[in-house]
């Protein structure tokens, strides 16, 4: 009886020592990029009212007592890119942190063509150039970590996942559009980059969307969140409580998205969730209007609808909310394949756009033509683009997929032409023009560029109803 007694006491004393533990995030583990130049949090759980001291290579020191729940968080200031350093917690029990860089960190989120790894999905697909990409992709100053799928119908605190070097073997089962932003922006700055990769394919925007931002702007979805009988991964809040709500606060320079299939059949409100799913991130972060670049979706044969309106919606957004940038891929879709090969390419557009607009190097263009007035001159109508300041071409393709309507609203084929870098677009059968809209409809092949090389998205000079 004795000696079971004593085997009790034992088991009862280790689960204590064991639950006393000094433990951090995920986040916050070897290999990890901590934004640079900034003030960043650390946080974990020990036991409750303990004093936790972290010190660091780079000669900060931060000290908290945790909560009465043994929740704690403090804040540290980050020096120059560089390392690699290590960090040291002193709690009720030590953590060492190993091999840590100071950089330049991006959140990667959104659907199936942002998780879309190198490795092939086992139907078939691929990523154009994936062998030779992942061969050469060992670079000690770009690490990853992915957050593993996951929904909650209440915001979590924690997640699964770990920082890792890149390697061809890392990187093989990587976002490739991801990776390849991170190795643009990596190469090009010349200091340490980190990516966080959180996205799950076939999921619509209102699941990566908080309550609170729900809740006051689009109370349809209120019954949505509150039948948790039937809470799935895409449920209004549900990926946001489980794979966006654990990184806030870490540092991060800005956000990487693409989205929107799934939202083809509401454009309309996608036009307004969207922002405000941006705005909501922002405001949970409390890092200002960081930059929030995203991939307008690519042309792909839905038959069902047209998923011109909901590109449509993703430039609205660009315009309207500060500092976005759209990377449009109207020239790589595919027309059987929801998710094109081509991934490199869209994520040095987006790696284009924090080249120009966040780090600010000069001579570097963002963006591909972007609609901005039209001018009628009897039966031709002449349009003027931003982002094409030396003038639009067609990279050598024909120019095709324009239409033109007169007063009757019907849409006829038209003909454009370049003249000088100007655009021009008239019809036989339409001799009183009022309106073009180019590339309207689900797949097509881009063909209007600016002498960058960069795609115009599709457009339409009027606002009539479907």
């Amino acid at each position: 009886m004795r000696s079971k007694q004593i085997f009790i006491l034992v088991f009862l004393l280790n689960t204590v020592v064991c639950t006393a533990q000094t433990k951090l995030s995920a986040l916050f583990s070897d290999h990890m990029v901590l934004q640079r130049n900034t003030l960043v949090f650390i946080w974990g759980t020990d036991k409750p009212n303990t004093k936790i001291i972290v010190k660091t290579d780079w000669g900060e020191k931060g000290t908290v007592i945790s909560d009465n729940r043994g929740k704690w968080r403090l804040q540290l200031k980050t020096n120059n890119a560089g390392g690699p350093y290590t960090i040291r917690i002193n709690g009720s029990s030590k953590v060492i942190i190993n091999d840590v860089l100071l950089g330049e960190v991006w959140l990667c989120s959104g659907q199936s063509n942002m998780a879309r790894i190198f490795r092939g999905n086992g139907k078939g697909e691929y990523v154009s150039g994936s062998n030779k990409i992942v061969s050469q992709s060992t670079n000690p100053a770009l690490r990853m970590f992915t957050v593993k799928n996951n929904f909650s119908p209440t915001p979590l605190d924690s997640c699964i996942g770990k920082w890792q070097q890149s390697t061809p073997e890392v990187t093989l089962n990587f976002s490739a559009v991801a990776y390849s932003y991170g190795k643009m922006l990596q190469e090009t700055l010349g200091v340490p980059v980190g990516l966080i990769l959180s996205s799950v394919g076939g999921t619509r925007i209102e699941s990566w969307t908080s309550k609170k931002a729900l809740n006051e702007g689009f109370p349809i979805f209120n019954s949505k969140i509150d039948n948790i009988s039937k809470f799935g991964g895409n449920t209004p809040t549900a990926l946001y409580n489980a794979m966006i709500h654990p990184l806030i606060p870490f540092g991060i320079k800005g956000v990487i998205w693409y989205q929107g299939e799934t939202d083809r059949n509401n454009p309309e409100q996608y036009a307004k969730l969207f922002p405000a799913m941006i705005t909501s991130w922002r405001k949970e972060w409390n890092l200002g209007e960081f930059p929030f670049y995203f991939v307008q979706i690519a042309p792909f044969e839905y038959g069902e609808t047209n998923s011109a309106f909901l590109r449509e919606a993703q430039l609205k957004t660009m315009l309207t909310t500060p500092n976005t940038g759209m990377a449009v891929t109207l020239d790589i879709g595919d027309e059987l394949c929801i998710h094109p090969p081509i991934k490199k390419e869209v994520g040095e557009r987006l790696g284009y756009w924090a080249l120009a607009k966040t780090y600010g190097m000069k001579g570097i263009q963002s963006s591909g033509p972007v609609y901005k007035s039209l001018r009628i001159q009897k039966d031709s109508v002449y349009l003027n683009f931003d982002y094409a300041a030396d003038g639009v071409c067609s990279l050598g393709r024909q120019l095709r997929d324009f239409t033109i309507a007169g007063a009757d609203r019907v849409f006829h084929t038209a003909k454009a032409q370049i003249v000088r870098g100007s655009l021009v677009v008239l019809s036989d059968s339409v001799t009183s023009p009022i309106a073009v809209r180019y590339a309207w409809k689900n797949y097509v092949e881009g063909s209007l560029f600016n002498v960058a090389g960069l795609p115009a998205s599709s457009f339409r000079t009027d606002d009539w109803e479907k």
